[in-house]
């Protein structure tokens, strides 16, 4: 699968990528660690191309240059790779699923139909708890994801996001207004706007704590609960049973099965 089908002749750098429903999250790899990474929209992108060439011209002078992606948009994925070939010297972006393995096993029916991004973060939630863990990402959709000991994405459960629950109410109702959520400050709404914040945000808290409980009835201990998303810092100031909140866990991922097909490259 891999199209690394060499072991670079120079060091590798590499541009990371999340290219997610929303937002694109963006980090720079090289000398085996990530260095600072930027979230914005493919919008904001395609207006500000020239943030990705010095993104790209930032990696280490001398270096074998690579663009490595995890994308659970198609549409997203190939504007992002049009601006790619156009701003980062015609380079083709490493796709993770396509052209190189996930960094994790997955013990389901069809592996290949879970997201990318979802196996990425299990894959370094794993690395960070060492153990069995639980990953929760907060963005369009939430995902809450249960890895087990040695390292097997074991399966989860996909929820409405906080703003996707929130428009849907507005979409389908007739009269509830379009709410952006954020913590409520009581627990319960005395207007239509703050019962709708209430409702979600509290929802979500709630959803995160029944079902990480049932992961931890089923493998008989509490996992380390890991958060990541753009709403994971206000959800884990909520919910005091979080463990870790860790913003760039996906491109963690995507270093880790970048990391692995560099090593399935190289001569034995």
């Amino acid at each position: 699968m891999s199209v690394i089908v060499h072991r670079p002749a120079a060091p590798a750098s590499a541009l990371l990528v999340d290219i997610g429903n929303t937002t694109i999250g963006m980090a720079s790899w090289y000398e085996g660690r990530i260095h600072p990474f930027r979230q914005l929209s493919l919008e904001e992108l395609e207006q500000e191309p020239a943030w990705l060439s010095q993104a790209w011209n930032d990696l280490p002078e001398g270096s074998e240059r690579f663009v490595v992606t995890s994308s659970v948009s198609p549409p997203r994925y190939d504007a992002f790779a049009r601006l790619v070939a156009r701003h980062c010297d015609e380079t083709d972006p490493v796709l993770i699923g396509r052209d190189i393995e996930a960094p994790i096993r997955a013990n389901v029916p069809a592996p290949d139909k879970v997201g990318t991004d979802r196996l990425c973060s299990a894959a370094a939630a794993h690395q960070v708890a060492r153990g069995a863990c639980v990953v929760a990402s907060f963005g369009t959709a939430l995902t809450i994801d249960l890895v087990s000991d040695d390292a097997v994405f074991m399966g989860g459960a996909i929820l409405p996001g906080m703003a996707t629950a929130a428009r849907a109410l507005h979409e389908h109702t007739a009269l509830l207004p379009d709410v952006v959520v954020t913590r409520p400050g009581e627990p319960w709404g005395t207007s239509t706007v703050e019962a709708i914040r209430v409702g979600v945000f509290c929802g979500l808290v709630g959803a995160l704590r029944e079902i990480t409980e049932r992961y931890a009835t089923r493998i008989g201990k509490w996992p380390m609960l890991i958060l990541t998303g753009g709403d994971a810092p206000a959800i884990a100031d909520m919910a005091d049973f979080t463990d870790r909140v860790i913003p760039d866990l996906c491109l963690r991922g995507v270093a880790l099965a970048f990391e692995k097909a560099l090593h399935d490259a190289a001569p034995r």
